[in-house]
């Protein structure tokens, strides 16, 4: 949760360049359900951000080595308390390394390594779409609440009002009938 803070980060440590990072955040309740992000790499130069977003899905390349930061700001809402589901993963994909000499054969995968690595993607895709029906879930809750309180309180309205017209009607038919003392 970011209350007042206007700045949140987190860091993932990359030991060696070329390596993945996967980096996935949604907004989960608060506000407008926006956020303003920004990813920089060991030398602080920028490699994605973002303004107002609701949430991301991203996968780049770790071309240094060292830090990078992960950084949230809620500028734009300083009074909104946001939830916020992160994810931050540094990817270790084992490929075989194929050789430039043309003499030598490539190493080739066999079967059951080439289907361990459709698998492996196909859960990734998996955990990532569910991650994505539980934010839509959490936002449309919230949507779900926030009308069921402003029905409420306009059923509660509209009620006082047909009580108070009603009294006002009886009021007026009572005064028709009315006699007054010293009149015809």
């Amino acid at each position: 949760m970011t209350r007042s803070i206007l700045l949140a980060c987190f860091y993932l440590n990359a030991d060696t360049p070329g390596k993945k990072v996967g980096f996935y955040f949604a907004v989960q309740t608060g506000g407008s359900f926006d956020i303003d992000f920004a990813v920089t790499d060991p030398r602080n130069k920028v490699v994605l951000d973002g303004q107002k977003e609701r949430q991301g899905d991203y996968v780049f390349t770790a071309n240094y080595v060292g830090e990078y930061a992960f950084c949230f700001s809620n500028d734009m809402s300083t009074f909104a308390e946001k939830l916020i589901d992160f994810e931050i993963i540094l990817e270790h994909e084992a490929r075989p390394s194929y050789q430039k000499d043309h003499n030598q054969q490539p190493v080739s995968l066999s079967a059951m390594e080439e289907s361990l690595f459709k698998i492996s993607g196909s859960l990734t895709n998996i955990a990532r779409t569910q991650k994505y029906f539980r934010t839509r879930e959490n936002r449309n809750s919230a949507t779900v609440l926030s009308t069921e309180s402003r029905i409420f309180w306009f059923a509660l309205l509209e009620s006082a009002a047909i009580v108070a017209m009603a009294g006002l009607q009886v009021f007026v038919v009572r005064s028709f009938f009315k006699v007054k003392k010293g009149g015809v």
